[in-house]
């Protein structure tokens, strides 16, 4: 590992002082509850819950307290808990690397202690690297944004099933879904089509918490259950925007800037699957969405739909990586007025359609990623077959109502 705390911390603080976007608007803020999060209960109970235990900790740059100390050096320097080792998801522990990458082995400038590398790591391969570790409990804490294909709830999945494996005890500390738990929404994962970026049948927004997603996993699809223990939330609802919570927000990955890019994220990531620049390189990750030869019918088309709680205004960007990097290139612009009535998997859905309708150089990748991303091949095949927003909507609703009863069980706050 060649760069230097302080240079991973320059890269980290360059992705969070981008500002919040309008959709989150002012009012918001007035009135906020006092959330405390799985870890600040943790360590009030004078880490009851580690005592005796070696401890290994999987998170990333948003495992932090209220007043912005990372929990890795707030842990490290009390006596009260044995930590003796980290252990970084996609995007790495100190979050330096972009979508697809991690930061590999090394050990931590800060703290001395060893950090491995789980990124793309399973089964009996991670079960090996925890019990290399020497860890006896992992303990789990990264801020999740609710999309299925967003990987930290895969990285959580795959490390309690290696803990079970490699019969370890794992407690998972939780922090609020940025973009409420009132709903799950959108189609659910066929088991055919599972990747790092859905593992299990569970919608395409999940509406649930780390803590809630642990428990479903052990209950319902982990082969052999871990050891689980979780640590709730205090102060948090189901009906409440990151932004009622009074908690700092550090970017969970380098293109999930501010919590209005996790509002649209679960329906316009869906633009990974096509030839159409989803926002990457730009200062408005997915609220971003073009293409070179994109003319003004598309935002007029989308508007057209009447879709609740958005707008479409024309726009021209030019990415400084990723699709169309360094060109200028036409689109539109996500504008989210009333979030609550907002759904994103049917806007996501919208702008699909639109798209293929309006632009005659719209393809999907060929490697048909769009069908890992929704899980089936349902979305691709219907909107190329020409059905309209409420055909494809239409198609998913019975698994939907199936997962959302099974959801039911396992959720635990009101």
């Amino acid at each position: 590992m060649s760069l230097s705390r302080r240079g991973l911390l320059a890269v980290g603080g360059a992705v969070g002082a981008l500002t919040a976007t309008a959709s989150a608007p002012a009012a918001a803020h007035s009135g906020r509850s006092r959330v405390r999060t799985g870890f600040e209960r943790l360590a009030a109970g004078g880490y009851a819950a580690l005592a005796g235990q070696r401890v290994g900790v999987v998170t990333n740059p948003t495992g932090i307290t209220r007043d912005v100390q990372h929990i890795v050096d707030v842990m490290h320097a009390d006596d009260r808990v044995n930590l003796v080792a980290v252990f970084g998801p996609e995007h790495g522990f100190r979050g330096t690397a972009q979508a697809g990458g991690s930061e590999g082995r090394y050990d931590d400038p800060a703290t001395g202690l060893p950090v491995y590398d789980t990124y793309l790591k399973s089964g009996r391969p991670l079960a090996d690297i925890f019990t290399a570790s020497g860890v006896d409990t992992v303990v789990f804490d990264i801020q999740d944004v609710g999309a299925r294909f967003y990987t930290y709830i895969w990285t959580l999945f795959d490390c309690m099933q290696a803990a079970a494996l490699a019969g370890k005890r794992f407690v998972v500390l939780d922090r609020p879904n940025p973009v409420t738990g009132r709903a799950a929404l959108g189609p659910v994962l066929d088991k055919a089509f599972a990747t790092f970026v859905g593992r299990e049948p569970i919608s395409q927004a999940h509406g649930m918490t780390v803590t809630e997603l642990a428990l479903l996993f052990n209950g319902e699809f982990l082969l052999r259950p871990v050891d689980l223990e979780t640590v709730r939330m205090t102060g948090w609802r189901r009906a409440d925007f990151y932004d009622t919570t009074a908690l700092p927000w550090v970017p969970p990955s380098p293109n999930m800037p501010t919590p209005a890019t996790a509002l649209v994220y679960s329906g316009t990531c869906l633009f990974e699957g096509t030839n159409l620049s989803e926002g990457r390189g730009t200062t408005r990750p997915f609220e971003l969405l073009g293409a070179e030869g994109i003319g003004p019918g598309w935002a007029e088309a989308a508007n057209g739909l009447g879709l609740p709680g958005v707008r479409f205004r024309e726009a021209y960007f030019a990415p400084t990586f990723s699709k169309f990097q360094g060109r200028t290139i036409g689109g539109v612009q996500l504008h989210v007025h009333d979030r609550q009535s907002y759904d994103p998997v049917r806007t996501g859905i919208a702008l699909l359609v639109t798209a293929r309708r309006n632009w005659s150089g719209f393809a999907w990748r060929a490697d048909h990623w769009i069908d890992k991303l929704t899980g089936s091949t349902k979305v691709r095949t219907l909107i190329d077959a020409g059905a309209g927003v409420e055909d494809v909507v239409g198609a998913w609703q019975d698994e939907l109502a199936a997962f959302r009863a099974v959801r039911a069980q396992y959720l635990h706050y009101r």
